[in-house]
């Protein structure tokens, strides 16, 4: 499916959308998921341990556009760039900035930028040139009625402003329902959950996807 608003294709980090809601709030384990083998995931077990760490390849993934590798291939390749780690106990940790952007300008041509210190200004400048910027977010950001819990810990792809420039358009990987996958939030809304970090990306298909 490609977003009607910014033309960007729309994925999330669970291969069955309908189920995304049940996975991250009903607690349904993620081995359950019968679309499991389209992310390309060895097995429902290493599929079930990732996917919710995926956020940042499934915002790739969106980049990409058309063509671009499943997402377990994106996932080993920024594995092997330290983009992400393991602990000795198994912990997961990541998506570290710096390899990531070596690995998606080596691999896949993707002249990408690590923003440590990104104000809302920042952001809508960035996509005022036409970039897009994969930022830092609380989940909760699908819920934006409800307080904040916090600020970052995931990672959502923001495409544009919206229409009266005031807000932005971003592409949740963990988003439940259709309008939170593409949503639009006023700019102050979206702020209670931003870290004021992330990784710009040229605007539209300027990447090679490498490894369909």
């Amino acid at each position: 499916m490609t977003c009607a608003r910014c033309g960007t294709p729309v994925h999330t980090q669970f291969a069955s959308p309908e189920l995304v809601g049940a996975i991250v709030e009903g607690g349904l384990d993620p081995a359950e998921d019968p679309g499991w083998a389209g992310s390309g995931a060895a097995s429902p077990a290493e599929y079930a341990r990732w996917a919710g760490h995926l956020c940042g390849m499934t915002c790739l993934r969106m980049a990409l556009g058309a063509g671009a590798p499943s997402l377990f291939a994106l996932r080993d390749g920024a594995l092997a760039y330290g983009a992400y780690t393991e602990d000795t106990d198994g912990v997961i940790r990541g998506l570290v900035y710096a390899p990531f952007v070596r690995y998606v300008g080596e691999v896949h041509r993707l002249d990408a930028v690590v923003h440590r210190e990104l104000s809302c200004a920042d952001l809508l400048g960035l996509l005022d040139t036409g970039r897009r910027v994969m930022t830092s977010v609380h989940y909760g950001i699908r819920h934006p009625d409800r307080p904040a819990p916090g600020r970052g810990g995931h990672l959502v792809l923001v495409t544009s402003r919206t229409a009266d420039g005031q807000g932005v358009h971003f592409h949740n990987p963990s988003g439940t329902t259709a309008d939170t996958r593409t949503a639009e939030l006023p700019l102050p809304v979206f702020e209670r959950f931003f870290a004021g970090r992330g990784v710009s990306l040229p605007g539209g298909a300027s990447g090679r996807a490498v490894g369909a």
